[in-house]
């Protein structure tokens, strides 16, 4: 309700930062203590603060030091030696994504640092904060994870390098490496070092990788060719990617082992999926929700406000497009909350300091996928080689939203609550295979504040094709539905469309097709993303090898520069600084009837252009 009493957030909710924070506790040392490359916020969006959690709730005390200066070892060393061990994460985004664009200019802002301020952390963070550790503690158990580890596990394409790179566990010199969604392997790693394992016995849990000089010692591991092979020869690096990729399943994945130089690295196999249980276990840890207090005089940090009033309903993503690393990370197989575990998250907001009654979000990855794709995914895991979604709809499919469209109504129904926003996106396909399609309606009449996001990435079959997308004529489909629903309901509603330029697979003729369609649909996509390889994702694989691992068909790479920024100007072709582009591309694309006055045309004429113009036709007269 309303008048109920605000919860009150002191210093002492948060785990340590400090000699002084573990005195107030009576702590004179730690057990584990874990280093982040985002500052410090304590909400389940934030990987550090979900790890620290778990540990803390199974007993071990836990310090965090967020953002440590690595240019020495100062910070590193500030609350002691901790008894059992050190995890180190780079922070909820990859470092080198966090630091560059696409187009390799260094990014001025960080929003998961106090006030917005960039360069608070390395480049390769993971390396770096490890690399410190060592230096302090040559034998203490080093244990990496978060989504930097996790993506760059096994021989990788490093974009910002234009290299292959080993794995970041021998590059580290950590002893184990955490990958996926970390609870049950992070749990495990600490029983067995507080049992007095040593860290070099632990070979066998699921969800980590670990290195030895001796390969023998993991002979049931399936080979993947070597980081020598994978590094010089473009075709070993597309096998040993699909393998990569179809190995990574809780239920059929085999373990993996790859020569890396040095040392041989072995990933066993993924960690099964939470049950529901141990999903609401993981969200009923005691956050504070918000970032330390250590930074209330730097204004906070910017990457809390679009989440501090969102609910994660589930993990996971069955949707698979190519460019996503999602399943890398996450996996293919949804892992869901209690409706009751929910609402009592959302009913926490309503004592929370800020809340004015709006929830942000409901979702995950994508909002609408709530439930496992069908049930032989929680019995024989997810198909190899198969895809859920594409081409088309699996007939094994399960698409019914009755269990989301309830869980939204049960939360608008709280006192206090007065709007549920659903802004995670939404998977349109997948709402479309729903026979009974009163979702749409749902989603219209009471979760959309004037926007809905929606992500086609591309019309042409070609590059849909590449992507692992819907075909055009899908997303026509729900424009015209989006449309008419509005209609219906006499309301005003706004698509916000993302459109992805340069994708493997686009040629400049291809993104004219998309210009083409966004003029005849009346669309405007505010933000258009250049595709970035990032480590992981099967486009990634296709931008270096030029050759889509899953299929062995060779695809076209849009890569110089000048191609990527004519695509990316068409896909926004009204904005005027992108006229000249557009005029070259479309020049370049012998496309001359769209430079013009008229609607049907994507950028007027110039001066220059008309001059040119006049300049060939007569010349031409001469050429005769």
């Amino acid at each position: 309700m309303a008048n109920e009493a605000q919860r009150v957030i002191t210093r002492d909710m948060f785990l340590p930062v400090s000699r002084a924070d573990m005195a107030a506790r009576g702590w004179d040392e730690l057990d584990f203590l874990l280093i982040s490359g985002d500052a410090y916020v304590d909400h389940p969006s934030f990987g550090h603060a979900i790890i620290s959690r778990c540990l803390e709730s199974r007993g071990y005390r836990v310090g965090i030091v967020a953002q440590p200066d690595w240019r020495s070892t100062k910070d590193f060393e500030r609350m002691g030696r901790p008894r059992l061990g050190v995890m180190v994460a780079a922070g909820n985004m990859d470092s080198m994504l966090n630091h560059y664009t696409a187009s390799g200019k260094k990014r001025r802002s960080d929003n998961y640092t106090p006030g917005g301020k960039a360069g608070m952390r390395p480049d390769r963070a993971t390396v770096v904060y490890c690399n410190r550790v060592r230096e302090l503690w040559k034998d203490i158990p080093l244990v990496i994870g978060g989504i930097e580890a996790s993506l760059r596990r096994m021989a990788h394409y490093d974009y910002w390098s234009d290299s292959v790179r080993r794995s970041i566990l021998a590059d580290s010199r950590a002893d184990l490496l955490v990958f996926g969604m970390g609870e049950l392997a992070s749990a495990a790693i600490a029983k067995a070092l507080a049992e007095g394992a040593d860290v070099t016995s632990i070979r066998d849990i699921p969800g980590t990788c670990w290195k030895t000089h001796r390969p023998e010692s993991a002979a049931d591991a399936a080979v993947l060719p070597s980081f020598d092979e994978v590094s010089s020869d473009k075709t070993a690096f597309a096998s040993a990617f699909k393998r990569f990729y179809i190995e990574q399943d809780s239920f059929r994945g085999s373990r993996l082992i790859q020569d890396q130089g040095a040392w041989h690295v072995v990933q066993n196999r993924p960690s099964m999926p939470l049950s529901q249980g141990e999903m609401d276990a993981v969200y009923s840890y005691p956050y504070t929700g918000t970032w330390h207090p250590d930074y209330d005089a730097e204004g906070g940090v910017p990457a809390l406000e679009e989440v501090k009033f969102s609910i994660t309903s589930h993990r996971g993503c069955f949707g698979e497009c190519a460019f996503c690393a999602l399943a890398s990370h996450q996996g293919r197989i949804i892992q869901s909350r209690s409706d009751s575990s929910m609402i009592a998250e959302a009913k926490k907001f309503r004592r929370t300091k800020g809340f004015k009654g709006y929830i942000h979000d409901v979702g995950g990855p994508t909002a609408n996928f709530t439930e496992p794709a069908c049930e032989d995914q929680l019995k024989r895991g997810s198909c190899s080689g198969k895809s859920c979604l594409y081409p088309a709809p699996c007939r094994k499919l399960s698409s019914d939203h009755s269990r989301y469209i309830e869980l939204l109504r049960k939360l608008r129904a709280l006192p206090g609550i007065k709007k549920v926003f659903i802004r995670s996106g939404i998977r349109y396909d997948y709402m479309q295979a729903d026979k009974k399609n009163d979702f749409l309606e749902e989603l219209c009449r009471y979760h959309i504040s004037g926007q809905l996001k929606v992500a086609p990435e591309h019309v042409s079959a070609n590059v849909l094709k590449v992507m692992r997308k819907a075909p055009k004529e899908v997303t026509t489909k729900f424009i015209s539905d989006f449309r008419n629903m509005n209609i219906k309901l006499g309301m005003k509603q706004f698509l916000v469309p993302y459109f992805m330029s340069a994708h493997p697979g686009s040629t400049l003729k291809d993104a004219l097709e998309l210009a083409e369609y966004i003029r005849d649909t009346g669309l405007r996509p505010e933000q258009v993303q250049d595709f970035t390889p990032t480590p992981g994702s099967i486009s990634t694989c296709i931008y270096h090898t030029g050759i889509d691992p899953m299929t062995g068909e060779k695809v076209y790479v849009p890569k110089s520069f000048e191609e990527r920024k004519m695509q990316r100007a068409l896909l926004q072709y009204w904005m005027p600084e992108n006229a000249e582009l557009v005029r070259r591309a479309l020049e370049e694309l012998g496309r001359t009837d769209l430079i013009g006055n008229t609607s049907h045309c994507l950028v007027q004429q110039s001066r220059n252009y008309t001059k040119k113009v006049k300049n060939a036709m007569d010349n031409s007269r001469y050429t005769r």
